[in-house]
């Protein structure tokens, strides 16, 4: 197994000197692709400068992100991709324990870690919660929809995801036209149509949290929209065997609805929330799961066993 880390940049020097890094620094060696989206703050210089230490891209035209990482993808060797944004970095050991989990388990093609959000100065804000039973649990392929459209399988961002280069290739690639709104869980719902997927409960990664970070440039009423859509995506993939038991399209669209209504009242933005939510602040069904969800992350705060119970599918390796 051979593993290629792929970052990609756009006039983030700073940041990106940081990202390539923790890639050389990597407790086990693998190929380092820099791809740049035509940079302009002297990133070619410094990525060359570098030697053959780092396999440098450059795009011919400002293309955007997600055919940046389309590209960086394609010229990558590895037959397993971890992707890394700039702004973003991991731990030495990141590659060397994904590896070790995906050999347990020849039929995965995606594996996720745990993530350390830092502010600029890399401190630590907050950090994601672990997702399921010992230090590496599976799913199998037919239960990763059904997880991805019920939020018990949570993959993350792109910090915390590799995947086998061709499964990636399968899938199509990343989606240009979501523009950088959850173009990456599009990717990973269509890259777990080819295989089963590993979970690895360390904390390997560190996304960068500031204000010119990807998650600041889009409205909610957009995330609400980019939400809605990637669970219609997500929901003709689920396996028979759910078919019985998950909820209706609509009433998932529903408490979509009432979440980010309720998400934006937070904020303050009184008026938005109303037209984000109606009608289904008028909706006991998406109350219903509103109140399902809630009690379902009380619970889990309560019981380091919880998820043995809620998903039974899943397989657990200490």
């Amino acid at each position: 197994m051979k593993f290629s880390i792929v970052i990609t940049t756009y006039n983030r020097l700073p940041f990106l000197r940081r990202a390539i890094e923790s890639a050389l620094a990597q407790t086990l060696p693998c190929e380092v692709v820099v791809a740049d989206d035509c940079s302009s703050d002297g990133t070619q210089e410094y990525v060359q400068s570098l030697g053959d230490r780092v396999v440098y891209h450059r795009n011919p035209v400002n293309s955007g992100h997600s055919v940046t990482v389309n590209t960086g993808v394609e010229v990558a060797k590895g037959d397993w991709v971890k992707l890394l944004d700039d702004d973003d970095y991991l731990a030495p050991n990141c590659i060397e324990e994904m590896t070790r989990a995906i050999a347990q388990r020849p039929g995965a093609v995606i594996c996720s870690c745990q993530a350390i959000q830092v502010d600029v100065n890399g401190e630590e804000v907050t950090r994601t919660k672990p997702s399921g039973p010992g230090n590496v649990f599976y799913v199998p392929q037919e239960d990763i929809h059904y997880g991805m459209l019920m939020e018990v399988v949570p993959f993350g961002t792109p910090v915390q995801v590799a995947f086998k280069k061709e499964a990636f290739r399968q899938s199509g690639g990343w989606d240009s036209t979501l523009d950088g709104n959850c173009d990456d869980i599009d990717s990973w719902v269509k890259i777990a149509q080819y295989g089963d997927a590993a979970f690895v409960n360390q904390y390997l990664t560190f996304r960068t949290l500031w204000p010119g970070g990807c998650n600041q440039k889009f409205s909610l009423q957009k995330r609400l929209e980019t939400n809605i859509l990637i669970k219609e995506r997500i929901y003709p993939l689920v396996n028979e065997k759910y078919r019985s038991s998950i909820p209706k399209l609509k009433e998932i669209q529903a408490f979509l609805k009432l979440h980010w209504s309720l998400v934006s009242l937070k904020q303050g933005k009184v008026g938005a929330a109303l037209k984000m939510g109606y009608p289904a602040l008028l909706s006991p069904i998406a109350w219903t799961s509103l109140a399902r969800v809630v009690y379902s992350k009380k619970i889990k705060r309560q019981s380091q066993y919880v998820r043995q119970e809620v998903m039974p599918y899943i397989a657990a390796s200490t």
